[in-house]
């Protein structure tokens, strides 16, 4: 199985905690299988980047713990809102104000320190405003859960434990060409644009928001 990290610099002996602990999965080793996305972050910044590629046996792979959220089955894109929230900064004015919603969500944060990788969807800042505008009443769950679906951005894997971070077998970098400058933000933009649209219409009512949810449960 053949895995990628898009990057600035040649990473040969990847670390657990290496990253920022206000990411999507907190602070992780982030990886993809999608060779596209991983040229795609890499020049992030609009500027040239490499992609750092590994191994990693499938056999030994399979036997972590894995929480895949994108299993459409088991999870919904409440658990995931539920974990982005609790490692994301949040200002003090937006927990006061909307920390009912906030208390609610906990039930479906998932302890994610018990598994050895998150499989997820990518957030980042522009996608990181849908949540929220959920969470603030504006975006109904139903288009939340459109948008969820698509995963515009691509899927990551968060690797947490030292147990996965071992099982990576440095390959090889490859160069990105200049051609994946600007990829990113040309998703950011269109992701800025649905946004817009979304919060920009009159509500339906027809359409769930997160205040039916809460008051549906009470």
């Amino acid at each position: 199985m053949i895995i990628y990290h898009g990057s600035k610099q040649i990473i040969k002996k990847p670390v657990v905690n290496g990253s920022d602990e206000h990411n999507d999965y907190g602070a992780s080793f982030y990886l993809t299988t999608d060779l596209e996305s991983a040229k795609v972050w890499a020049c992030k910044h609009n500027t040239p980047g490499i992609v750092n590629e590994y191994e990693i046996r499938k056999t030994e792979y399979e036997k972590l713990k894995i929480l895949n959220l994108t299993d459409k089955e088991k999870y919904s894109p409440l658990n995931w809102i539920a974990i982005l929230v609790h490692f994301r900064k949040l200002s003090g004015k937006f927990r006061n104000e909307y920390q009912l919603y906030l208390d609610w969500l906990e039930k479906y944060y998932i302890d994610i320190s018990e598994y050895d990788v998150v499989i997820g969807y990518r957030a980042d800042d522009a996608y990181f405003a849908f949540p929220l505008s959920f969470i603030q009443n504006q975006l109904s769950y139903d288009d939340l859960e459109r948008i969820y679906r698509l995963g515009n951005l691509g899927v990551q894997q968060a690797f947490m434990s030292e147990r996965a971070i071992k099982l990576l077998k440095f390959i090889r970098t490859r160069e990105c060409d200049d051609s994946y400058i600007g990829k990113y933000y040309e998703i950011v933009r269109v992701a800025a644009k649905e946004f817009e649209d979304s919060i920009s219409v009159v509500k339906d009512p027809y359409k769930t928001y997160i205040i039916n949810m809460v008051r549906g449960e009470k």
